[in-house]
């Protein structure tokens, strides 16, 4: 959801604010950007999966078959570490954080299954907005 033009402004206006106060945390804090960090993340992957790939078909071209086990290694790895960084990337608007990802816990599984608590809550306030007070 958007924020509204208030919202925008006192953001400013808190963002110059903590400039004014605390500039080194500032910029400490403006240069973390989570989406760049993940995107090089999965580029370098990306280059090594085509460099396992070299090394993969050197192997097998001149019949090294540890030199080909090590390509195909190398090409593995290369993907996992790429689809890592790219499923921890966070969505454009979110906010992230530096270090390991939260463990998951069973709210999003119970949320998925039909609600957590926070929906039921929804859920009934909804309802007794549309009965109405005289029930």
């Amino acid at each position: 959801m958007p924020l509204s033009e208030n919202e925008q402004r006192l953001l400013e206006q808190m963002e110059r604010a903590l400039h004014a106060e605390d500039p080194k945390f500032a910029t400490t804090m403006s240069g973390a950007d989570l989406r760049s960090h993940y995107r090089r993340r999965a580029l370098l992957a990306s280059v090594a999966f085509v460099l396992g790939v070299v090394v993969l078909m050197t192997g097998a071209v001149s019949e090294i078959i540890p030199l080909g086990v090590a390509g195909f290694v190398v090409m593995l790895a290369a993907a996992w570490f790429a689809v890592t960084a790219w499923r921890r990337m966070p969505g454009p608007g979110e906010i992230g954080t530096f270090g390991p990802p939260a463990a998951p816990t069973g709210r999003t599984k119970r949320a998925r299954q039909g609600g957590g608590f926070m929906d039921r809550v929804e859920e009934r306030w909804r309802r007794r907005r549309e009965q109405g007070p005289g029930r």
